[in-house]
């Protein structure tokens, strides 16, 4: 079956490659000490495991078919101990479909309309896949936190979610036949950016295009305000020596309006930093993204912006607005990842 949009070309057609059906390698987390999966009790001890008591080699693996229970959460599939270093690493080997369903319901309200649930789960799908042929000898595919994608496991399941993953079952973004880099994120505030802009390399995917409809999203106006010497404390591990701030405004923006250079002076030095660099920095969720204008207010120093996330690929709250009038979930892909098809990846 092909299907075309007005959108940007989207295909749905069998694709044999990569199985849907491969399992995913996801490292849950790392720990120096002692951790518990499935109520025993696991400790690194010389080059091998202590495993209650008993000392093993250097994996071990959670015995029965799960779900277990991996530090704080639930997981299907397998869960297996391993000596990383002085520490341990925990990794759970899960199949991607059940993985699309302990992502989605993490990255994405489970109340949400059926068809932005559907193009997350797409995107989900496509990411964990360009991730897995991305990794390279690290020894997983992805992390479970928030520097890849946020995986909940069995506590991000519901049935709308599940629906999801079944409506879309197998489906890939892809360019010129491999998974693409599906990025997303919260909220674009009005625009989202380029991956050129953004990470210096452009992807004919990732484009900058206008957003309509992030009105009820919670980060469509946000405002912090600093202490000019709080500031310039935050900014002296990039090496500023700046003092008390005393200037500091947007010296040069991206296509799509954010902050590429920021000029800074103080009592101590001047200098200039990325609106990168400034946001992390200050915290990712103080400066929600780097779509923002800088305002002085005596001694403090307002920054007011819109937007959450880095901005590039798509914008779930976009998502959800156009699924509310009525796109499909084709649609929303087509619209954030133009000239993409829609594959379907079979064993």
């Amino acid at each position: 079956m092909r299907i075309f949009r007005l959108l940007g070309v989207v295909a749905v057609v069998a694709l044999a490659g990569a199985a849907a059906g491969e399992d995913l390698r996801v490292l849950l987390y790392e720990t120096r000490g002692e951790t518990r999966i499935a109520g025993v009790r696991i400790a690194p001890e010389g080059a091998g495991l202590r495993v209650d008591g008993r000392r093993v080699g250097s994996r071990w693996e959670a015995p029965g078919p799960g779900p277990h229970r991996a530090g704080g959460q639930w997981v299907r599939g397998t869960v297996s101990v391993e000596r990383e270093g002085s520490g341990l690493r925990v990794i759970n080997r899960v199949p991607l479909e059940t993985y699309v369903a302990g992502t989605l319901g993490s990255e994405m309200y489970s109340r949400w309309d059926a068809n932005a649930l559907r193009a997350q789960a797409v995107v989900t799908r496509t990411y964990a896949l360009y991730q897995r042929e991305h990794s390279g000898a690290q020894g997983y595919d992805l992390e479970a936190g928030t520097a890849k994608q946020v995986y909940g496991g069995v506590g991000a399941e519901s049935e709308s979610i599940e629906r999801a993953v079944a409506d879309t079952r197998s489906e890939v973004l892809t360019w010129n036949g491999d998974p693409i880099l599906a990025a997303f994120h919260s909220a674009a505030g009005g625009r989202t950016a380029s991956a050129e802009e953004v990470w210096g390399a452009p992807l004919p995917y990732l484009r900058s295009v206008d957003v309509e409809g992030e009105d009820e999203s919670p980060d469509t106006y946000w405002r912090v305000r600093m202490p000019r010497g709080q500031l310039g404390s935050a900014l002296a591990p990039l090496g500023l020596r700046l003092g008390a701030v005393r200037d500091i405004h947007v010296e040069e923006r991206t296509a799509s309006g954010r902050a590429a250079r920021v000029a800074l002076s103080g009592s101590g030095g001047s200098g200039t930093i990325t609106g990168r660099q400034l946001r992390s920095a200050l915290g990712d969720e103080v400066i929600r993204s780097t779509l923002f204008e800088i305002r002085e207010a005596g001694d403090d120093v307002v920054i007011v912006g819109s937007g959450h996330g880095h901005g590039v690929g798509m914008s779930q709250w976009g998502a959800q607005a156009m699924a509310e009038r009525g796109a499909d979930y084709r649609e929303i892909l087509a619209a954030f990842y133009p000239g993409t098809r829609l594959e379907r990846r079979t064993p």
